[in-house]
């Protein structure tokens, strides 16, 4: 290659690395955080804060509006190997809204109650990604413990719960004590499904382990390679053999596909072992340094 040719190939990949360099096309102060939305060729990514590395939360590729960017939210559709036709589903925590988007599609008769503490995170969700509320929808601009408190009062009951209050660097640490795990146990029904979103790394992993594994015994552990995040499934009752799962799977497979997920991958991944240090002390409402250990 000439020199010429050399520097016109540099220049065409330069210009080629600019294009796709990530634009902000909204920025907004709510009353908990930075929201960020930047858009980097087709597709649109949601943040919650100002830092350059900071993890995107809901994606969407506006040619693939269906397609589940990000890995973690296609890890936690593995709650449907474990409940696989829910009638009753609750998500604290909403971002982009991508997850009760497909369960919607997927089970229009089920009733889904959206959680989300901040108001402008719906609204952003509305104006950028397309959520929209269907009539079996409610969404509930509300702290997820609180909210959870007052289910249990009313003797509201669910098969599917997602846990999904997580900016990427932090989860509230008044949503991972075991009093709040069990206050969410109290609201699942027979052989439910907790689905957690947690950290893959840090000091916390233990901590955050030995909470979960206090209040529900032992439960389904989802780490891949695709993901910095874990996720955590966790049943209110005896968890499904693999092969139970694997059939769930195959079934389920066909109609998740447009959605970019592949439920007989999680299969093989999940473990049941732990893999973390069990003499960690559990995260109370009085010991929970959430903070600080995932810095650790």
């Amino acid at each position: 290659m000439t020199a010429r040719l050399l520097l016109a190939a540099v220049l065409c990949a330069a210009t080629l690395a600019e294009t796709l360099q990530a634009q902000v096309i909204h920025r907004q102060r709510s009353m908990y955080s930075t929201i960020l939305i930047d858009q980097r060729g087709d597709v649109i990514c949601l943040q919650f804060s100002v830092r350059s590395d900071q993890r995107n939360q809901s994606c969407m590729d506006t040619r693939r509006p269906q397609k589940m960017v990000l890995a973690y939210t296609r890890m936690m559709m593995a709650g449907l190997l474990l409940v696989p036709e829910p009638t009753s589903v609750l998500m604290i925590g909403m971002g982009g809204g991508t997850i009760p988007t497909v369960l919607a599609e997927l089970y229009p008769d089920a009733a889904i109650d959206v959680v989300e503490i901040d108001p402008a995170v719906v609204a952003v969700a509305e104006q950028f990604f397309a959520f929209e509320a269907t009539p079996n929808m409610r969404v509930i601009t509300l702290d997820g413990r609180v909210f959870a408190k007052r289910a249990a009062l009313n003797d509201s009951a669910y098969d599917l719960i997602l846990l999904d209050a997580f900016n990427g660097d932090y989860i509230p640490e008044h949503l991972t004590t075991m009093e709040f795990l069990s206050e969410v146990r109290s609201l699942m029904k027979p052989g439910a499904v907790a689905v957690a979103n947690t950290f893959a790394v840090s000091q916390l992993y233990h901590h955050e382990s030995t909470t979960y594994q206090g209040v529900f015994g032992d439960f389904l552990n989802l780490k891949t390679s695709a993901s910095a995040n874990r996720v955590i499934l966790a049943v209110n009752g005896p968890l499904p053999d693999n092969t139970t799962m694997r059939s769930r799977a195959a079934a389920l497979d066909p109609s998740l596909r447009v959605y970019d997920v592949r439920l007989r991958d999680f299969v093989r991944q999940m473990s049941r072992k732990p893999d973390w240090d069990t003499t960690a002390r559990p995260l109370t409402d009085q010991y929970s340094p959430a903070n600080l250990l995932r810095n650790r």
